[in-house]
């Protein structure tokens, strides 16, 4: 698998969230403090993996871990193209992102949702016993085929 088409879509009142601005597509870490949408890729090996995090700005983060937050460090990837739409009662994020030339065998969907006064809720595919933790090996539910498997 060479790239992933994502799309995370929120409805309800969208008004009541805070959405960062629209920015110039660019790098920039800590998104995840804010309404972010993020992607793990985890590879045949089980142990490392890649996250993104997509932010509602246009702005996104790419890392590389050797195992569970562990080993972190910028991943050398080609920037993702993000699109946003937003209404009264959806936002949609879609986005294209490369993946290294390795095989990626599950993949876990998340979201930070902040609200206006500050409040986050934490969304995903799955979630671990306890605080929600994206990195958590339960929370890459999404299992892909073996590539040229039936």
């Amino acid at each position: 698998m060479d790239a992933l088409r994502l799309e995370y879509m929120v409805r309800g009142r969208i008004d009541d969230l805070s959405i960062p601005a629209r920015a110039q597509p660019a790098r920039l870490d800590g998104l995840w403090r804010y309404t972010c949408f993020e992607a793990f890729a985890r590879f045949a090996d089980q142990a490392s993996y890649l996250e993104y995090n997509l932010s509602p700005s246009t702005e996104w983060a790419a890392y590389h871990f050797d195992r569970h937050r562990e080993g972190m460090r910028d991943a050398e990837v080609n920037p993702p193209e993000i699109g946003v739409e937003r209404n009264d009662d959806r936002l949609v994020l879609t986005a294209d992102i490369a993946l290294p030339d390795r095989p990626v065998v599950t993949i876990g969907l998340s979201a930070v949702i902040e609200t206006r006064d500050g409040a986050k809720s934490y969304w995903a595919l799955a979630h671990p016993p306890g605080k929600p933790d994206f990195h958590h090996p339960d929370c890459f539910a999404l299992e892909l085929p073996a590539a040229g498997g039936s």
